[in-house]
């Protein structure tokens, strides 16, 4: 492997692969193959996913055997996620599954340049390294994390900034489910464009 493999995209740092329901957002309760890329400069105080942060760890690994682990699955659409994807050219990876006809999505900040050609983007902003470029005029989805009643303003600024299409989703913050969740199912009462995403593959115990 050289450097430019690994920066045109050809390698990524697999933190882990497998074939799943996804648990959060529009597309909960689909099947999906899930990729999880290392490497994240956002870090989130709450993050529940700290072990993918240090990309150093993770072997890069070649997307064709990423692509071998996805056709034996027999997965129609896949989730890349992170860490933060956009650390990384993602344009190879989608290319590879759109010549096989898998949906491609994707789970990001948005805290870097886009890249790839995606069916469905996810974005969950995060204030320590907000979105960059015109990520929110292509989202369809804007998933936004609740961890204090000070997150709905932050919600909403970046309603303001999304598409009308957009879905509009409320996350409680894992750890702070029991104490925030009466007040985001006060606020979408309030506020109906919102509708509220449960981490609902925890519920399942599955990845």
């Amino acid at each position: 492997m050289n450097n430019t493999d690994k920066d045109t995209g050809i390698y990524l740092p697999l933190v882990e692969q497998f074939y799943s329901i996804q648990g959060e957002g529009f597309h909960t309760g689909k099947a999906a193959f899930f990729i999880r890329v290392g490497g994240c400069d956002v870090g989130c105080r709450w993050c529940d996913t700290k072990f993918a942060w240090d990309s150093s760890i993770h072997s890069m690994t070649h997307i064709n055997d990423i692509l071998e682990s996805i056709e034996e699955a027999g997965a129609d659409s896949v989730v890349v996620t992170g860490g933060e994807p956009l650390l990384y050219e993602m344009g190879p990876l989608c290319a590879a599954l759109k010549s096989r006809n898998i949906k491609t999505y994707l789970e990001t900040s948005g805290a870097h340049e886009l890249s790839g050609e995606w069916d469905w983007i996810c974005l969950s902003p995060k204030k320590n390294h907000p979105p960059v470029g015109n990520i929110c005029s292509l989202a369809g989805e804007l998933k936004v994390i609740i961890e204090n009643e000070e997150d709905f303003q932050w919600a909403e600024e970046y309603r303001s900034r999304v598409g009308k299409s957009c879905e509009l989703f409320l996350q409680p913050e894992w750890s702070s489910k029991d104490k925030i969740m009466p007040c985001i199912i006060e606020y979408v009462k309030h506020n109906t464009e919102w509708s509220i995403s449960l981490q609902s593959h925890k519920y399942m115990r599955i990845p």
